[in-house]
């Protein structure tokens, strides 16, 4: 999953081909999406055929889990699911389909590789039906929790819901619970008490964070998430969204870019970070050599093959700074149906039978990874996420929520990096992002 998380971002030519598309394709999609919200998904579906595109590859753990769902599903109903395994690649591979009428009855991925293809292009069928659906005697909207949905993440232009998640990920502070039992105890829960664990850490000989340097995803959730602790969740999409760029005069936002600043003058950075090549940094921090690590929460599965003996993993969530809400990231990983999908009806059906808690308790327990659903248990190596999430008031997005084609990549991730590689300090950072952010607004027509 560590592999797919870096890359959640949508490729601004596939974004583009798929908005191309969309306005070619936009009667047809809207047409097709009226007629879909008005379907009722509880009739029979004996006999009827499912044309599944997954993001998940022959014998990965969340395959198996999906696997075995799917062969209930065609016992307990008669229809048939004809999948492809194809990897990370649907997405990709779902673009130049959608102008065609070789398109997938159901496909899977995360929330930031679908929306800009299928969910924010019109290409999708609202999935009303789905969310009302019964499930274990429960309404599917009643096992999502609300603060997953009330923001509207999963909601087109018309309102109405285009994707339901089965999975979700997330990220923490990571450590070695069975050698730094005191942070179990008491995790820092401010960004002052951050620092003084970091120079304990530090006094005592050891490497505070470790961190891939080559991953601008993994280096853009520290001035993202100081942000977000500043200004509260939605703020920083709020700040790309400004094409005046005044957005970055703001000195909450100078605030956030001194923060990383800190940590990479203050040196609580492992040694060579600024020149690692992942996973390099990441082993070293499993084998002990340092005691943190910012990373998501397929960290545990990721990293357990080469973890120290008895590593016991734990982390704590990114500390608060001033006194806002700390919202808890949640990526979502979901089904979506194509407008243009055949088989409306009985691709529903399946989305919502991957909400029964037989497989939602499968993915926690034996996928290892965090299920939609509240009431699913996980494996000991996530619960501590699971524990931030819960307590959560709020959630929010990686990069909260910005997949505007090309920004992160092109104009985002390159200063950042500059700034968490300590080649740029956070005045220039926030220099160099203004104008680069207005010039990015003049190019996209703004």
């Amino acid at each position: 999953m560590g592999k797919t998380a870096r890359h959640l971002r949508p490729l601004a030519v596939l974004i583009g081909a798929a908005l191309a598309m969309s306005t070619a394709a936009c009667g047809g999609a809207t047409e097709a999406s009226t007629a879909a919200d008005a379907v009722d998904i509880s009739g029979s579906i004996s006999g009827q055929t499912i044309n599944y595109w997954s993001m998940w590859k022959d014998g990965e753990p969340q395959q198996k889990v999906i696997a075995a769902a799917i062969a209930d599903f065609e016992k307990d109903t008669g229809a048939t699911v004809s999948v492809q395994w194809q990897g990370r690649s649907n997405t990709e591979k779902l673009v130049p389909a959608l102008n065609t009428n070789n398109v997938p009855d159901l496909v899977d991925g995360t929330l930031a590789k679908l929306a800009p293809v299928i969910g924010e292009t019109g290409q999708a069928s609202p999935l009303t039906s789905v969310y009302s659906y019964e499930v274990d005697g429960k309404a599917v909207s009643s096992l999502i929790p609300e603060k997953f949905t009330s923001n509207g993440v999963f909601k087109g232009e018309d309102g109405q819901p285009w994707m339901v998640p089965y999975s979700i990920s997330s990220d923490g502070i990571w450590f070695n619970a069975a050698k730094h039992p005191e942070l179990k105890a008491k995790p820092p829960a401010t960004w002052d008490e951050f620092i003084e664990v970091l120079d304990k850490l530090k006094a005592s000989g050891a490497a505070p964070i470790a961190a891939d340097g080559d991953i601008a995803g993994y280096n853009s959730t520290w001035f993202v998430t100081a942000m977000l602790r500043l200004k509260g969740a939605g703020s920083f999409k709020a700040l790309v969204e400004d094409k005046s760029g005044e957005g970055w005069d703001d000195p909450a936002v100078l605030e956030a870019a001194q923060k990383v600043e800190t940590l990479v003058k203050g040196g609580y950075l492992n040694s060579g970070y600024n020149a690692s090549k992942f996973p390099a940094q990441q082993q070293l921090w499993a084998n002990g050599d340092a005691a943190l690590i910012l990373n998501g929460s397929w960290t545990p599965t990721e990293t357990g093959t080469y973890a120290a003996p008895g590593f016991d993993y734990s982390s704590f969530q990114f500390p608060s700074i001033g006194d806002k809400p700390a919202s808890a990231r949640v990526d979502f990983i979901g089904f979506a149906v194509p407008a243009k999908s055949k088989n409306q009806v009985p691709a529903q059906r399946l989305a919502a039978f991957l909400l029964s808690a037989k497989y939602q308790d499968a993915l926690g327990t034996e996928a290892k990874v965090l299920p939609v659903r509240p009431d699913a248990p996980v494996a000991p190596a996530v619960e501590s996420v699971k524990a931030a999430i819960d307590a959560a008031p709020a959630t929010h997005l990686q990069n909260d929520g910005v997949t505007f084609p090309g920004y992160m990549e092109k104009v985002f991730f390159p200063k950042d990096d500059e700034l968490f590689l300590g080649k740029t300090s956070a005045t220039e950072f926030i220099a160099k992002m203004k104008a680069a952010q207005i010039q990015y607004w003049k190019d996209n027509g703004s």
